[in-house]
């Protein structure tokens, strides 16, 4: 008995001590295990790097609390599983989550409130069991750091999908939207953009939204070429302090002095935008009384040096099946003007095919007249971010444009080995000046020949970038279309451009990172709601008292005697 006794106290002992050196090993060696197959808790070490910035109390607060749909409850488990590892990795982030809605007698003033913060809400149809009533819910989150606020949007829009499939897209970009918002507010702005202008550029206004975006990021400025005229190299000098030079919808022809300035900005190093047409067409134009207008070409003296570079913008016009919505006036019945919807065929739906980040996972982007892209062999990379479906065709100019198209039938025979026209191209490598081996329209001294490892991104719709203007001459959304009440994605995409050409960490790679999403089918669900209900509460209630029957028959049987 004292032999026992002794080795039981010794086995707690060792067990005590076993169990003291685990704890301390695991306080000393921290690590979390990711067991998902997707590995979607693991963060990347662009991830890490971010977070590491953070030396201060940093806060954020998410507005997906409440009562819930099922799909935003799953949102809402993501966002709150995603931030835990944050806050694993870094104790200084700190995360609530609030519901805006609790209190019927402050709801209105806190909606208000999300509202002026650009914190906009989505109104949805819960269907339960085919009952069917309204929820309003904020998919947004807000971060606090060092005085500075940035909003996160967790919800991604994807026009014309689900519910379901827009929180699963939402989660492929979590990781992306949480880390841009905290590097935004972390990193002091480094970068600088210049927005051309001096050759009828589109105004501030109709770029507003845009701009107030990328202000977020990175230092921007105007920059005018006309200062060429006088001084080509101290222009010159001016732009190469900036990293990245948009050029929106330029309507007037380049000087070679100007053409010179940017082709050295690109040669030692300066990213470039092009947002560039070469037809000469406005929706607006068509709003007349014919409804009709001519599309002419637009000369902008651009085209040596795009082929230069291994690109050429054609002066044709895409048409393609998949466009945009339109209404027009049909007639008038009553005193009332009667309105159908049509497809208008000079705005393409695009959804990118390509696996590129700038533009996986993204939804439909919309264009205006957009041009046919060709890309020339010239030892430079080239990717095409966006293309036209099948189902489309180039239009030579100068042609008629009338808005009686939009009652044109077709059929896919009259789109044999015609679409999937390039709009959008990044090229990437080792420019080649368009002055080499030619006379230069003025003296430079460090003119260089071939340039520095650098990318560009080619868009061949100035339109893309354009915000419209309300009835009170006042910004919408980018991205927004008043006509049809569609929210495109020319805004993520845009910005997605920018990060790409300026990212230095490497964030944009993020957005490449795939979640797999296992969901109910509702459907079926419906179907066999009973079968459903037995299987996870009843069959388990069952199995207790089987094996508790059992029990307890074996247990009498055993000690009866």
């Amino acid at each position: 008995m004292v032999n026992n006794k002794k080795n039981n106290q010794k086995t707690v002992l060792i067990t005590i001590a076993i169990l003291l050196l685990v704890n301390i090993i695991g306080n000393q060696f921290y690590h979390r295990f990711d067991l998902t197959k997707d590995k979607r808790f693991t963060l990347s070490e662009v991830s890490l790097n971010i977070i590491n910035q953070v030396q201060n109390p940093l806060s954020i607060k998410i507005y997906l609390q409440g009562d819930l749909p099922a799909e935003f409850k799953r949102l809402q488990n993501e966002t709150q599983d995603l931030l835990e590892e944050f806050q694993a990795r870094n104790k200084n982030i700190i995360f609530d989550f609030v519901d805006p809605l609790a209190n019927e007698e402050e709801s209105m003033d806190n909606i208000k409130e999300l509202y002026m913060k650009g914190l906009i809400p989505v109104n949805l149809t819960v269907d339960d069991k085919g009952k069917q009533s309204q929820a309003m819910v904020f998919p947004w989150a807000i971060a606090v750091y060092n005085n500075k606020e940035v909003n996160i949007p967790l919800l991604k829009n994807i026009m014309g999908a689900s519910t379901t499939e827009k929180v699963i897209g939402s989660v492929q970009h979590l990781e992306y939207s949480i880390d841009d918002a905290i590097n935004k507010i972390t990193k002091s702005k480094q970068k600088k953009i210049a927005v051309i202008k001096g050759n009828g550029e589109l105004q501030e206004i109709y770029i507003a939204k845009f701009l107030i975006q990328v202000r977020e990021s990175y230092h921007i400025g105007p920059f005018t070429l006309d200062s060429v005229a006088k001084n080509p190299t101290a222009s010159l000098d001016a732009l190469e302090k900036y990293d990245l030079a948009i050029i929106a919808k330029p309507t007037e022809a380049f000087s070679d002095e100007e053409k010179q300035v940017l082709d050295q900005f690109i040669i030692n190093g300066g990213k470039t935008l092009w947002l560039v047409e070469q037809v000469n067409m406005e929706m607006d134009s068509l709003y007349n009384d014919s409804g009709a207008t001519l599309a002419f070409p637009r000369d902008l003296n651009l085209n040596d040096m795009f082929f230069k570079y291994g690109f050429r913008i054609n002066p044709d016009l895409v048409k393609d099946e998949r466009g945009s919505p339109i209404k027009l006036a049909t007639g008038e019945q009553g005193s009332a003007t009667q309105y159908q919807e049509f497809n208008w065929k000079f705005a393409p739906q695009v959804y990118p095919n390509s696996t590129n980040p700038i533009v996986k996972n993204l939804g439909g982007i919309k264009f205006d007249f957009a041009n046919p892209i060709d890309t020339l062999k010239n030892g430079i990379k080239k990717t095409v971010l966006l293309q036209s479906s099948q189902f489309s065709k180039k239009i030579g100019s100068p042609v008629e444009i009338n808005l009686s198209m939009v009652e044109e039938e077709t059929s896919p025979n009259h789109y044999l080995n015609t679409g999937d026209l390039p709009m959008s191209v990044l090229l990437e490598g080792s420019f080649h000046s368009m002055f080499e081996n030619r006379v230069l329209p003025f003296n430079q001294k460090s003119f260089q020949t071939i340039g520095k490892d650098n990318k560009m991104i080619v868009i061949s719709d100035g339109d893309l970038i354009r915000n419209q203007l309300d009835k009170n001459r006042q910004p919408v959304e980018l991205g927004y279309d008043q006509r049809s009440g569609n929210l495109y994605d020319n805004k993520d995409f845009l910005m997605n451009c920018v990060n790409y050409l300026l990212d230095d960490n490497g964030l944009i790679n993020i957005r490449s990172k795939d979640v797999n999403l296992p969901l109910l089918d509702k459907e079926k669900v419906y179907q066999s709601y009973t079968s459903i209900q037995f299987i996870t509460i009843g069959l388990p209630l069952l199995i207790l008292l089987l094996f508790g029957g059992l029990f307890t028959y074996l247990r009498k049987r055993k000690y009866s005697n």
